[in-house]
């Protein structure tokens, strides 16, 4: 079945709170800010991502979250995790990439997690 959508008209009257509404999304909009950025800044142009993953990464990313859903990044840190004390450090890395193509901030926390509870720092 086809939904197709087609925009009012310009003749209809424009009521007055529409021009309120309009102002008061723009100011909305200007000071919205990505809360994953670098400062919080909307205004600033940094990216907040410094490297977009690799084509490989992101197919295998969405491969997985079509197989998890919305738990798709906790499945990856959990594989990260695993691999991670059990040394195999190229799974580790790619379970890594792919939590953090789905939720960069779970990745940060496996990162400084991993720092702690390193194998070398425990002696084993």
């Amino acid at each position: 079945m086809t939904i197709r959508f087609a925009a009012a008209s310009g003749t209809a009257p424009v009521p007055p709170c529409a021009v309120v509404a309009r102002g008061l999304a723009r100011r909305a909009r200007e000071r919205a800010a990505n809360d994953n950025g670098p400062g919080n800044d909307a205004r600033r142009k940094v990216s907040a991502y410094p490297e977009a993953p690799s084509e490989e990464i992101l197919r295998a990313a969405l491969r997985h979250f079509a197989e998890h859903g919305l738990g798709a990044a906790r499945a990856a840190r959990i594989r990260a995790e695993a691999a991670f004390f059990a040394g195999d450090r190229q799974a580790y890395r790619w379970w890594l990439e792919i939590t953090r193509t789905l939720d960069r901030r779970l990745a940060a926390q496996i990162g400084a997690a991993q720092i702690v509870d390193a194998p070398e720092r425990r002696g084993a």
